[in-house]
């Protein structure tokens, strides 16, 4: 029979194990990203369905003129222009399709409102978000920076 303080240990070096294990496995996207103009902070994350997706979670300026929280006036649809920006989903569906590459997923712009095919790039310290319509070659990229 294990003593109590040995029992303890036991589980704090397991705990740690399964911690690390945990680390190891996360995809090197899975972080906090800046927007091109350090305007917002993105998380992306990989859901149960083995895609990515990301959510603004940080603004620079979380309100609007008149001291409440910005929220989504430009979507298209109506019901939605009362969502608050932080917290907004707008990377969504991206696969990996290699160690540096994720495609077939989406952004939404909340500056304009629209939706556009997206693919995503990871340089290092650095994404490459090509948002496009149609082909890719008629599109625009910007560059996000590792926030954490």
């Amino acid at each position: 029979m294990l003593s109590g303080n040995t029992l303890k240990t036991l589980l704090a070096v397991l705990l740690l194990l399964g911690t690390r294990q945990y680390a190891l496995a996360q995809d090197a996207i899975e972080r906090l990203w800046y927007n091109e103009e350090k305007t917002a902070k993105i998380q992306i994350f990989k859901a149960t369905d083995g895609k990515f997706y990301g959510k603004i979670v940080w603004l620079k300026e979380p309100n609007n003129e008149e001291g409440k929280p910005k929220t989504d006036k430009k979507n298209p649809d109506k019901a939605k222009r009362a969502n608050p920006i932080m917290g907004l989903q707008m990377l969504k569906g991206f696969k990996k399709d290699d160690a540096t590459h994720y495609e077939d997923g989406t952004i939404y712009d909340p500056k304009n409102g629209k939706t556009y095919s997206c693919k995503i790039t990871r340089k290092g310290d650095l994404l490459d978000v090509r948002g496009y319509m149609g082909i890719s070659l008629i599109g625009r990229t910007t560059t996000w920076t590792k926030a954490d």
